[in-house]
């Protein structure tokens, strides 16, 4: 049922679209004939609106990989810069969340670690259809210029922070994790909560000896909730780790964990002297970047699935070839 539903959503648009635009033609020819203006008007206000759903709808057809569909978990980490970078990644974490608000997605944190300034890491969940197709893209390390509200001297400083998207896995994925291969510690939440998270040891950390692999969760009240939401995290974390490794040599599925700081940035976010969120992937520029700090990230988004999509194309052709 839920294969029906998903292939029902993407087929249905695209029958509606065409009958639109069959209707459109018919009525595009009897205004010609009698050369009616007004009209004529109405076909071309009708036109722009189906070219706008049409641009839209082709998003979700640069959504074909096996994961795309499914939910996510998103990563931010501060990086090189100190307390300017952990309030940098705060920053970051929360023009996600408000991109998922304004997506309709539901986004539920699981694990947050506080720093002076901001946040040293945070974890959560983004519940929504295509949440992983969209945001796969937003891996690697965002960099801010700005002048910082740290320093007393109001010099320039440069921060940075690292984003990682992996997919939730659902049950039809099967992800082998050996109990042997499994660290698990447990200590107290921290932050809010009441007195109960200082009185227990609900916070749950499993360590995945054979990669190194770290997840944690702490926002439930209970040991057994954190548990099953961390060994959900590790599941995808998993997943993506053995993924990569086995197709390193295609790019479309290479997110490679770089140094957090200069010369490895993905996108930055420039306050001054001028305002200006620049991709160095496909060159797109916002001037507007509030707009950008709001949530408004999707013509990064799109033009990174088009990007993507011509890549993918152009390695496929070469390897025919």
């Amino acid at each position: 049922m839920a294969l029906l539903k998903s292939l029902k959503n993407r087929y249905e648009p695209w029958k509606t679209l065409h009958d639109e635009l069959t209707d459109l033609q018919t009525l595009y020819e009897l205004a010609n004939d009698v050369k009616d203006e007004r009209e004529s008007a109405d076909v071309e206000n009708t036109l722009k609106d189906l070219t706008a759903r049409y641009e839209k709808q082709n998003i979700f057809e640069l959504m074909s990989g096996e994961m795309d569909k499914n939910c996510c978990f998103l990563t931010v980490h501060s990086g090189a810069g100190g307390t300017e970078a952990c309030d940098w990644a705060g920053m970051l974490y929360r023009m996600y969340l408000r991109w998922a608000e304004q997506k309709g997605f539901k986004a539920e944190e699981v694990d947050r670690q506080e720093a002076e300034g901001g946040i040293k890491s945070a974890t959560c969940q983004v519940d929504g259809d295509f949440a992983y197709g969209y945001l796969k893209g937003e891996s690697g390390i965002h960099r801010l210029v700005r002048i910082s509200p740290f320093d007393s001297n109001a010099r320039r400083h440069t921060s940075f922070a690292s984003v990682y998207i992996f997919p939730v896995i659902d049950d039809t994925i099967e992800v082998e994790i050996k109990p042997e291969d499994l660290r698990i510690d447990t200590y107290r939440s921290g932050g809010a909560g009441g007195q109960h998270v200082n009185k227990t040891d609900s916070a749950v950390r499993f360590t995945h000896l054979p990669t190194g692999i770290v997840v944690a969760c702490q926002n439930e009240r209970s040991q057994i909730k954190n548990r099953a939401i961390a060994m959900s995290i590790l599941k995808a974390r998993l997943y993506e780790h053995y993924r990569q490794e086995k197709e390193k040599e295609n790019a479309k599925f290479s997110q490679e964990k770089k140094d957090i700081s200069w010369g490895n940035q993905i996108r930055s976010y420039v306050f001054q002297q001028y305002t200006m969120v620049k991709d160095y992937r496909t060159k797109v520029e916002k001037g507007n970047i509030q707009a950008v700090m709001d949530g408004d990230i999707d013509p990064f988004i799109e033009e990174y699935l088009k990007f993507s999509w011509r890549s993918n194309n152009a390695l496929q052709s070469n390897a025919d070839e």
